[in-house]
């Protein structure tokens, strides 16, 4: 590498540094103004005797400074250059000028232009021919040519928001020379290497030129932002850089689609790195707006990183059938959905477990996806909002279960029409074997996914054949029936898993190919529901819409820009054919940016030039004049002079001495007397009451609004309380009536409801709350008195039996079956083998356990929750009630004291069964587990 020269612009001005030893003589014999002392009186007399003395001459240091501001001046006087351009150009072949214009050339173009038109001037002076070429144009023309037509060509181009190709350009030089040696190659490069095995340098050299030069700037503009990843609280914003000698902090600013600055990061460069990281805090909503990234102060292509759809974070509700098990997790129906969904997605779920309030809560906030793990039925007046919020752009995400499997058929919520009940596959009742997923489908959002080899289906529900029930399947089983359904409406969509969320159905929420498939179908959706269709969703190429500028700006003029093909085939990075930019309509729309996301600038690399390289500079780093400062120094150092001159000749002793600092006096604060207050009571009306019930387990019945029912269900609990505390070691509290419309319902681990025909019907808000109270955990037990033997009404039910079917009709129940002879229900406390109370004649009914059917343990209830929902006819609470003196209110039919007996132990197995279900489960095995221990 070549040490930069340097010149002076009149270099006979430097005869006059022969008069600095006159100078230096002269300023030797002229001495300073002797300094004048005030001496106190004491030191008088010791001075008498003493003459006056004058210095003779100026001390040496003072004569150096002044002898150092004549040098600077008589230099500074003779116009000093660094770095002035030599113009001597190879006359044994063309000039050939090989410029970049792509991105990193936007900050300094003019500059580049300008050492390029020197050049052009040189060679025009010693009449040589010009090859240009330009590695960010698609097309070249490097045949050598006179300088007029070169500099023609180079007036007419402009940086471009490209990476250049100095491979193609470098093969139009080559066939333009056509064997011809180049007298001088002028390589004016952004200094950026292309790719690990760039080998321009060595292609350069093997022209075999007179003069090699290498023509760059300094690279600290060449700045890219290569990725931006939103975050679940922030977002990551990834840079590279070309300089990375020192440390360096950049702004990036996040605009919305105005242009306007909405929020800002910091990028943090340490010294010798290139590539760093940064945030953007800013809330979900508000980061949801951003369009576009910008580097502060950076103005390119590079610096510039567009957003799309695909970029923003979706809100996804999940909502489900089943509040789950804390301390069992896995069986839990969101477990996997929201292990799936939280690194793509903000999560979002109710506050409370009612349908009927949380829905249209979360219809509120505006989310992009509401998933829903088998709910079967929603309340009525949910429907509407829900298909409202679809029709504009939401996307319902819902997984079979036992609930929807037992739901009536014509839910407007679900794609296809379903078969009720599930089909099993697998087992000793069933011809079926386990099937696994067929191919998915060329034209669906799960295409380019290969097909999973090691997922089962156990458990689906099947849709009816329709004739566009083909067309409504994203995925399938092997035997051809559908696993994932989807129906269009509006702008939004229905999407149904045809197996459960959790891993009882299937194998597929514990495989990958489950977060893949919850992946694509959540980036379908639109970010909120009022955004409108995404016009990118099943497009196969988009049109460009908006590129970006080599400045870094937007703008409508698509030129020679072809469509974006999308899939496997889209492009990573920008290229020529699709520069970076917008590509689709103004719906939807996908972003091109100029790197790709690993992408890191690095220097070009010189040393693999088998021949000398002259590296040189820009021309606006040429001939730099040095007269201005040293002038400047010189003027420094003489103010400098002055001073010493003034302090030397006593001028700054006369001033007074700086005054010392006063003493700040600080008032006592003003005291806030004020009389003391009493806080002001926050309790709401009915807290004591809440207190009161908190501290002990009571049993609780619904007031039906009839005074005889009423008093009858209190006599009936109090009955099963005193029996539970002379036999048991729970004692409850007093029993308690609840208003299901007002009271809170959380407190009581079973609520025990007697239907009553005549009574009047709960309104659909109190029926929904029941709902959410059985979804939290609770457990209700209906008691329609009527010996109720068959719930679906075959039978023809009484009219209680039709009261409980008008209030189940609202509530989203699980499947049921009558308590099995090996429940745990059964032997929770005593060992009982029916559940009577005034009557015997109707069975206990429970929630289903559909994985014991096919189970060889000999127990039905495998103990991982209590069932939320009991329905008996056989009126416990009048097999309970007592009076005053400790006599039943009621006689049993047929009377008999050892069914009344009966019926309280069934109210203690009942109850124990409510508080402890887990606990009770796992005692059935310990027999077989002190025979194994050998005990």
């Amino acid at each position: 590498m070549n040490a930069l020269p340097f010149a002076f612009a009149s270099p006979a001005i430097l005869v006059a540094l022969a008069a600095l030893p006159l100078i230096w003589w002269l300023l030797k014999l002229t001495p300073p103004r002797p300094r004048a002392e005030i001496f106190p009186p004491l030191k008088i007399l010791a001075s008498v005797m003493k003459r006056e003395e004058t210095p003779a001459k100026s001390p040496w240091w003072l004569t150096a400074l002044r002898m150092a501001i004549a040098a600077l001046v008589i230099i500074a006087l003779a116009g000093p250059v660094l770095n002035p351009r030599g113009s001597s150009l190879s006359t044994e072949g063309p000039l050939v000028l090989l410029v970049d214009n792509g991105w990193a050339t936007a900050a300094d173009w003019d500059r580049r232009r300008q050492t390029a038109e020197l050049l052009i001037d040189d060679a025009e002076d010693r009449g040589v021919p010009v090859s240009i070429a330009l590695s960010a144009e698609p097309l070249h023309d490097a045949v050598p040519a006179n300088a007029a037509a070169a500099r023609e060509k180079l007036m007419a181009a402009s940086s471009r928001p490209l990476r250049p190709d100095r491979d193609g350009a470098i093969a139009a030089i080559e066939a333009a020379l056509a064997g011809t040696v180049p007298g001088t190659l002028a390589f004016i490069a952004d200094g950026i290497k292309s790719s690990d095995d760039d080998t321009v340098m060595t292609r350069l050299a093997a022209l075999q030129p007179r003069d090699l030069r290498l023509v760059e700037g300094n690279g600290a503009s060449a700045v890219a932002i290569t990725s931006a990843v939103n975050g679940a609280d922030n977002l990551t914003v990834k840079a590279t850089r070309l300089n990375g000698l020192s440390a360096e902090q950049m702004i990036v600013d996040a605009q919305d689609q105005q242009g306007r600055t909405i929020a800002s990061g910091t990028i943090a460069f340490a010294a010798g790195q290139t590539v760093a990281s940064g945030d953007i805090a800013a809330p979900f909503e508000l980061r949801n707006d951003f369009a576009r990234l910008n580097l502060a102060g950076f103005a390119s292509a590079g610096s510039t990183h567009l957003l799309d759809d695909g970029f923003r974070r979706r809100r996804v509700a999940l909502l489900s059938g089943d509040s789950g098990d804390d301390f069992q997790p896995l069986l839990s129906p969101l477990f996997y959905i929201q292990r799936a969904l939280a690194p793509y997605a903000d999560l979002i779920a109710p506050d409370v477990q009612d349908l009927a309030i949380s829905i249209p809560e979360i219809l509120q906030r505006n989310p992009s996806v509401i998933v829903m793990a088998d709910i079967g039925r929603l309340p009525a007046g949910v429907y509407e909002p829900l298909q409202r919020w679809i029709a504009n752009g939401g996307t319902l995400i819902r997984f079979a279960g036992p609930r929807l499997a037992a739901a009536p058929v014509g839910d407007p919520l679900v794609p296809v029409v379903l078969r009720q009940g599930e089909r099993a596959l697998g087992g000793a009742l069933s011809w079926a074997e386990p099937q696994p997923l067929a191919e998915f489908p060329l034209t669906g959002p799960f295409a380019g996914m290969a097909r999973p080899d090691n997922i089962l289906v156990k458990r689906q529900v099947l849709a009816e054949p329709t004739p566009d029930l083909a067309e409504r399947t994203w995925a399938s089983l092997a035997d051809g029936t559908p696993l994932v359904t989807v129906k269009q409406a509006g702008g939004g969509r229905t999407v149904l898993f045809h197996v459960s969320a959790e891993a009882t159905w299937s194998d597929l929420p514990i495989s990958g190919e489950f977060v893949e498939m919850l992946r694509r179908i959540v980036q379908l959706s639109n970010v909120g529901s009022g955004a409108g269709q995404n016009g990118t969703a099943g497009a196969a190429a988009l049109p460009p819409y908006r590129l970006l500028t080599e400045r870094g700006a937007l703008t409508g003029e698509t030129g020679a820009a072809r469509p974006l093909e999308l899939g496997e085939r889209r492009p990573s990075a920008s290229t020529f054919d699709n520069p970076p930019g917008l590509y689709g309509t103004e719906d939807g729309f996908a972003a091109l940016n100029l790197l790709a996301t690993d992408a890191e600038l690095r220097p070009l690399d010189v040393s693999a030039s088998p021949i000398p390289v002259q590296r040189l500079p820009l021309a606006g780093t040429v001939a730099t004049p040095l007269k201005p400062g040293l002038l400047t120094l010189a003027l420094l150092l003489l103010v400098l002079d002055s001073l010493i001159v003034l302090f030397m000749g006593g001028a700054f002793a006369r001033l007074p001495k700086r005054a010392s600092a006063a003493v700040l006096v600080g008032l006592a604060a003003l005291l806030m007397a004020a009389p003391d207050r009493a806080m002001a009571d926050d309790a709401k009306p009915g807290d004591e009451q809440i207190f009161e019930r908190l501290d002990n387990t009571h049993l609780a019945y619904v007031r039906t609004g009839e005074a005889e029912v009423d008093d009858l269900s209190e006599r009936g609990l109090v009955g099963l309380t005193d029996f539970l505390t002379y036999r048991t070691t729970l004692e409850p509290s007093m029993p308690v009536g609840l208003d299901i419309a007002r009271d809170e319902l959380s407190f009581y681990p079973i609520i025990f409801w007697p239907i009553s025909a005549t009574a009047p019907m709960p309104s659909a808000a109190a029926i929904s709350r029941i709902d959410a109270y059985m979804r939290s955990g609770g457990t209700v037990l209906f008691d329609t008195r009527d010996q109720l033997s068959n719930i679906s009404g075959d039978a023809g039910p009484s009219a209680n039996g039709e009261r409980l079917q008008a209030i189940l009709a609202n509530i989203d129940i699980p499947p049921l079956e009558p308590v099995p002879s090996d429940h745990v229900l059964t032997r929770s406390f005593y060992l009982l083998t029916n559940f009577p109370g005034r009557y015997t004649g109707s069975p206990l009914w429970v929630e289903a356990r559909q994985e014991a059917r096919t189970s060889s343990s000999g127990v039905t209830s495998s103990g991982d929750g209590v069932s939320p929902i009991l329905i008996t006819g056989n009126d416990m609470l009048g097999a309970w009630a007592m009076d005053a003196n400790g006599a039943p209110v009621l006689p049993t039919v047929p009377p008999d004291e050892t069914q009344r007996e009966m019926s309280y132990r069934s109210g203690v197995n009942i109850m124990m069964y409510m508080l402890t279900g887990n606990y009770k489960a796992d005692q059935v095995h310990i027999p077989a587990l002190l025979e194994r221990l050998g005990q």
